[in-house]
């Protein structure tokens, strides 16, 4: 029985990847999402503006909480990370011994340099001891604990990587996420507070978080993509359903956005060195991460589309789950959610860098079994 499901899987699921391949020459980021930074940007002056002339509506908006999260914004998040769940393909994962090295060497950048690399900025940038300090750790914390499983397919198709390879990446790093990311948070965090004493994380909070924001998404994710897939077809499915629900992602983004910066506007205005605190250690952590993951791919001779994948995966982040983590965890008007909106600020125009590198290098014969 359990050998027919799994055959009747296959057949639903399988086709995707040749969908997704055939979409990969002509798969560009749409002019939206390029000016990505620009919306971003607007939304925190219209924030900050609110938090100056009305006020009223983003505390309105932030009084409606259970559990010390406000509801619109908790609606907010869980939009946000709906759409990314949609891109688990568990049947894609039995490709995994097929050619395991990219995958092994994304990992271990992802779960062992970028979170202990995104550690020592914390040290070497944000020595200061205060709450607002404190807040802005965590927030790098939760930023370099979080690899990306949504964005980087966009990067992986411009950058002419292995979409096969992109695609079980993404949704491992969706499964890795829920077994990984509460541990490897408190442990840095742990770690931080020895250093550094004085920072508050609540264990059932950042529990709650994953659960609330990882875990039901991801389920209903499964559940919806299936049932669509059966009654409505895999094109539909790819070219109706996922569409419609990315942009529903990115209004819920945006308005997050706003909502955040209205209610941290008096902060922002009065400590505008805030956000240029928390874009250094960001930065130039993800410098690090890249030069690594550069050097890697080229040591162990992967050619280019495997390597330009491994890159972007393993230098990327899950700034949604970070972002949702922050305001479970901290609030909606707290630094550390202000924080971590910085990671998406930085997200498009570092990755999309990260691409004409990749590219550059790969012209250049950087990896010695390119291939074409």
């Amino acid at each position: 029985m359990d050998m027919v499901e799994e055959n009747i899987e296959n057949k639903i699921l399988d086709p995707i990847n040749n969908s997704e391949e055939a979409k990969q020459k002509s798969r560009k980021i749409n002019y939206f999402e390029k000016l990505l930074p620009i919306w971003v940007v607007l939304c925190i002056i219209i924030g900050i503006a609110l938090s100056q002339f009305i006020p009223e509506i983003s505390q309105a908006i932030n009084s409606l909480q259970i559990g010390g999260i406000s509801i619109p914004i908790g609606i907010c998040l869980f939009l946000m990370m709906y759409p990314a769940m949609l891109n688990l393909q568990a049947s894609e994962l039995k490709k995994l011994r097929k050619n395991p090295k990219p995958i092994i060497l994304t990992l271990i950048s992802n779960w062992l340099i970028a979170p202990f690399v995104g550690l020592a900025m914390i040290n070497i940038f944000l020595p200061g001891t205060t709450e607002s300090i404190q807040q802005l750790k965590v927030a790098i914390i939760l930023l370099s604990s979080s690899p990306c499983t949504a964005m980087v397919l966009v990067w992986g198709w411009m950058a002419k990587g292995n979409q096969e390879q992109n695609v079980i990446n993404t949704s491992l790093n969706t499964i890795t996420i829920i077994f990984l990311y509460v541990g490897m948070v408190s442990l840095l965090t742990g770690i931080q507070n020895i250093l550094t004493p004085g920072i508050i994380v609540d264990p059932w909070l950042l529990l709650i978080s994953l659960i609330f924001f990882i875990g039901i998404p991801l389920l209903l994710g499964i559940v919806s993509k299936r049932l669509i897939i059966t009654s409505k077809g895999l094109s539909w499915f790819n070219d109706s359903y996922k569409p419609f629900v990315g942009k529903i992602s990115i209004v819920a983004l945006l308005t997050t956005l706003v909502v955040l910066f209205s209610l941290n506007g008096d902060v922002l205005i009065n400590n505008p060195d805030l956000l240029l605190l928390i874009s250094i250690p960001l930065l130039v952590g993800f410098v690090i991460v890249v030069v690594y993951n550069v050097i890697i791919t080229k040591i162990f001779k992967m050619k280019y589309k495997e390597a330009i994948i491994t890159i972007i995966i393993g230098s990327s982040s899950h700034f949604e789950i970070a972002i949702a983590t922050a305001v479970a965890m901290y609030g909606v008007g707290s630094v550390a959610a202000l924080g971590t909106t910085m990671g998406l600020f930085w997200e498009v125009p570092v990755m999309l860098a990260m691409v004409y590198l990749g590219k550059f290098l790969g012209k250049r014969g950087f990896w010695k079994y390119n291939s074409k």
